[in-house]
């Protein structure tokens, strides 16, 4: 069965955007090394470092499915119809958008809550991981038990304000086994198992 593994890129100061839910300051070690590593996006390579290309081609051949919550598919533009990891995607939402016109597109809007659409994304996944790339959806799965696993690329970057990757969490204290540390150029990528 599939893990469930909350991954975003963080600064130092935990924010995983700014107030107008940019991530420019967080996504430059994407672009800071020689190593080409394409994505699911054909108009997309990233250019890593050695380590961090190792690692982001461990997490893309380990993700089956992706869970996100609906203002990041909006503000991302619904990716085009096709996420960048090139798995299936699960949007959390209170509604579906009434003006998708993709249906043929890997995407599921899932209107019945986290639990639901964790259980979709576990069986879309197989025996590879559910990759949780939204705080709010993140914290929803964490307050309901859900999460298997932390991964954090950390950024040498203080925000001061923004989207906390880790906010209002209700049930706490979250207890995290010691990390996997990488370190890439620009970023730090830390996998934190969750103890349960």
């Amino acid at each position: 069965m599939a893990s469930v593994i909350a991954n975003m890129s963080m600064s130092l100061d935990g924010f995983v955007a700014d107030p107008s839910d940019s991530v420019d300051l967080l996504f430059g070690w994407y672009f800071t090394g020689s190593v080409p590593v394409p994505t699911a996006d054909e108009r997309l390579t990233f250019q890593l470092s050695d380590a961090s290309a190792k690692h982001m081609r461990k997490v893309q051949e380990s993700v089956g499915a992706v869970i996100c919550g609906r203002r990041l598919f909006d503000v991302a533009g619904g990716w085009g119809g096709r996420h960048p990891m090139g798995v299936p995607a699960f949007v959390v939402t209170h509604e579906a958008p009434r003006d998708w016109n993709r249906p043929d597109a890997p995407i599921t809007f899932v209107t019945d809550g986290v639990a639901s659409a964790v259980a979709k994304a576990k069986a879309t996944a197989g025996d590879k991981t559910v990759a949780i790339a939204s705080a709010d959806i993140t914290r929803q799965c964490l307050d309901e038990g859900l999460v298997d696993a932390i991964q954090v690329d950390l950024v040498p970057v203080l925000m001061g304000e923004g989207i906390r990757f880790f906010d209002k969490l209700s049930k706490m204290p979250v207890t995290l086994d010691d990390p996997d540390v990488v370190a890439g150029t620009g970023v730090l990528h830390l996998y934190y198992p969750v103890l349960k």
